[in-house]
């Protein structure tokens, strides 16, 4: 996921995905629990794809409380 990407999309598109990668971050801890996680990888994408999302989102709230 890139940052151009999340840029073109609203805030409450934002935030449905990042549920939707919290869900996904969720069902991983579970499968690397049971020994069941062949993708280890994924987790550090999940991550930082939360964090681009958590920054992109708060540029756009910073901007409409501005203007």
């Amino acid at each position: 996921m890139k940052a151009d990407d999340l840029a073109t999309k609203t805030v409450d598109e934002l935030a449905d995905e990042l549920v939707k990668l919290k869900k996904e971050q969720f069902n991983l801890r579970f499968q690397r629990a049971t020994g069941q996680l062949e993708n280890t990888a994924r987790f550090r994408q999940l991550r930082r794809d939360i964090a681009r999302i958590n920054t992109v989102a708060t540029q756009k709230r910073a901007a409409a409380a501005v203007g």
